[in-house]
Order: C-alpha cells, then structure tokens, then sequence
C-alpha cells in the first residue's frame, strides 16, 4: 500500500507538511480548486520553491487581504468546532475528506479544552479556527488523498527549547496545546530555541500517523518531499516526506465495535456518525434488526483502529442511548488509490485510480468536478464521467 514517512527532525507545522506533499507531486491546482469548495472568502495562496541551508524545498502558505505586507502573519479569526464543522460539511468535498479533516479538528479541539478545562463545544479557537489553519488542514488531507496514501509513518519530533509568548504569559516550549497533543507521541526538545511545532502540525500527525523509532524496515521508498518552514536555522527548516510503498501482510487488522439499540431517535444518527468519524472511525453504518419481544431495533457498527477504540466507546455512550460496545477482530484487503488530473474540453476531472497488487482495478472521476462541466455545458452528466474515464484511462496507458 502507498504510505509515507515523515521525518520531523526540525519540526512540524500545517503548511510545512502540506508543503512537503505537494512537493511530492501533488497538483497545486487541485488542492486550490478542492478547496475552493469550502467558500472561505478572500485569501492568497502562496506556493514557491525555496531553500532552507541549501536544502529546495516547497514553501506553502495562506495570506488574508491584511496580510499582505510579509508572510510570517496569521489571521486570528475565532470560531469554535461548530463553525468549523459546519464549513466543512456544507462544502462539496467528499466524504473521506470531511471526516479526517474533522478528526483532526477533534484532536485541536479536546487539546484547547483541556488547557482551558472547558467543555469541548464551548472552545473558541484563536490561530486554530483562522482560515490558514483550515486551508492547511482539509488541504493536506487532500494531498494524502491525491497521492493514495493510505498509512502515514512519523519519527520522533523536534519541539525546540526556551519559551513562547502565549495569551497566558511566557510558557516554556512546546506551548500548552501542542504539549497536550504531543503527550502520547515521542518528541524531544533539542537545541534549537525557537517553536518548531504547531498545534496544528501536531494535530495533523496525532490523527493520522503512526510514530515510529525509524524507517519501517517494510517500506520501500520512491520519492522524496520537502516542505519548507518560516524559521531560517542553523539545521534545514523542513519537513522530510519519503514517499513508497510499506508491505503489510493482510493490510489491516482492525476491529469491529457494534451496539443494538432500540430506544433512541432516529433523527440522531446522522449527527453520531459525523461525532464518531471525526474521532477516528474508519467506517460507520447502521442494519436494521429484531430484539427480543418482536421489537425493531437499530444494529450501530464501526470499523475502528485499536488504538481509536477509547475513544470511540466514549463518543457512542455519551451520544447515544447504548450502555456498551461488544467488539472483535477482523481484517481487510484494501486497494491502493491515487488522483490524477485529466484535462477535457470543458475543465479539469480529478479521476480515482485504485489499484491491487500492482493491477488497476477501478477508476473513478470525481462526480463534483464532473456535475459543473455537466451544468456548464447542457450534456448529460453521465456522458462527462464516461469522457474522463476515456481520457483517464489514456493517459495512464500512455
């Protein structure tokens, strides 16, 4: 399967690790537009190539109207996880996009609470719930869709040392939040004196990746990524992405958590499913069944990592009228995916190829991108997908 390692030896923060993806190959183009989605409002996208000690490396970033006068500024807009939630889930991103990048936000989200000792729903996040942070966030797990990625690998995180100036006052480094994010994952503060780590680059590898002490000695590297930071250093402030394939027998071994319930309405499950994706369920769904007494009843299931499950049994009690999860093993066999862009007449398809042990087995176009050159040129939208299915499958077979 397509996975990447992360090596955070100077740091980690949204638009360095974005950064370092589109580094790999990720089209500019299809981030902007995806993102576009999301109707943010005015904002700039800044994309360069720039060289840290040397090292080349891609330099992404997000500037607001004000910001224009230098680079290094972030826009303060607070908003809570609502807001947050809402402007993702309104947009036209997919699925899969919506609910990692909401995991991640979870993660932002119980951190700031913690800090603060608030209930989650009452956070209202400062650089967190800017534009940049959520461009940088929907935008990297975008990447990671776009390459295929389907297992990110982290080293051990350089924080740096010395202290940070926070609403709070002076704090030590890394700054309360990351420092709550960073607590289950290996770190160091090194000698560098300034904050390498964002909550938002902490964020991103707490819900998505796997620390690692090295390199797997399973993965077999292809290509490598930089993604450029702000600080000029005496070491390279980069992210280092390998990208390649990591060889797991059977893929995955996951868990299957399930609950019958019979009591409560129906008019909430689709706000459980979106609460239990955003904090880490690989899948979600409901299967009508019979109880005892005849009674109908509603059979909730999840397909969940072990180190998700907490979480997960936590989020089912609190937000539904179950008392418990039964769970057991299972395992998958997935097909490898990746995007590419195919240019027709009319726009731009990003088109899903997947792939199983080096065979394509599917192709896919994307059904928003397919719908406007659909509205905008009166064909039928059936014909627009079979067209980039064509030019797709040209393409690769070029």
């Amino acid at each position: 399967m397509q996975a990447i390692y992360v090596e955070a030896f100077s740091g980690i923060s949204g638009n360095m690790f974005l950064g370092g993806l589109l580094d790999l190959g990720v089209s500019i183009k299809y981030i902007t537009d995806e993102i576009a989605k999301m109707h943010l409002g005015n904002y700039e996208i800044i994309y360069d190539s720039v060289k840290k000690c040397g090292i080349e490396g891609s330099y992404f970033n997000v500037l607001l109207p004000e910001e224009h006068e230098h680079y290094g500024s972030h826009h303060h807009e607070h908003r809570n996880l609502a807001d947050i939630t809402r402007i993702i889930n309104e947009s036209a991103l997919s699925q899969s996009v919506k609910e990692k990048a909401l995991r991640v936000f979870n993660v932002l989200a119980v951190a700031e609470a913690h800090v603060h000792g608030k209930p989650i729903d009452e956070v209202h996040f400062h650089e967190v719930g800017a534009i940049d942070t959520i461009i940088d966030i929907v935008g990297s797990v975008l990447a990671l869709e776009y390459l295929g990625i389907e297992k990110v690998y982290v080293s051990r995180i350089q924080t740096g040392c010395g202290f940070v100036q926070c609403a709070h006052g002076l704090m030590p480094i890394p700054a309360p939040a990351t420092a709550e994010i960073l607590k289950n994952i290996p770190h160091y503060h090194g000698n560098i004196e300034k904050e390498l780590v964002t909550p938002t680059g902490a964020a991103l590898m707490a819900a998505l990746a796997e620390t690692v002490e090295d390199l797997p000695n399973n993965f077999s590297g292809s290509r490598i990524g930089y993604g450029a930071g702000t600080w000029d250093l005496s070491i390279p402030n980069v992210v280092r992405i390998n990208l390649g394939e990591i060889n797991i027998e059977n893929n995955d071994s996951l868990l299957v958590a399930e609950c019958n319930i019979d009591d409560m309405s129906s008019e909430l499950y689709p706000f459980v499913f979106e609460k239990l994706l955003s904090v880490g369920a690989l899948d979600v769904w409901v299967t009508p069944i019979i109880m005892k007494k005849g009674r109908p009843a509603n059979k909730l299931s999840l397909l969940v990592s072990e180190e998700r499950l907490e979480q997960i049994v936590l989020t089912v009690l609190k937000e539904t009228s179950s008392l418990g999860l039964r769970y057991y093993p299972v395992k998958r066999k997935i097909a490898s995916r990746k995007f590419i862009d195919t240019e027709l007449a009319d726009g731009t398809v990003a088109v899903k190829v997947a792939n199983y042990n080096g065979e394509m087995v599917n192709i896919a176009p994307e059904y928003e991108d397919c719908r406007k050159i659909a509205e905008k040129t009166g064909k039928a939208l059936k014909q627009v997908m079979q067209e980039a299915i064509k030019k797709a499958e040209e393409e690769l077979n070029d």
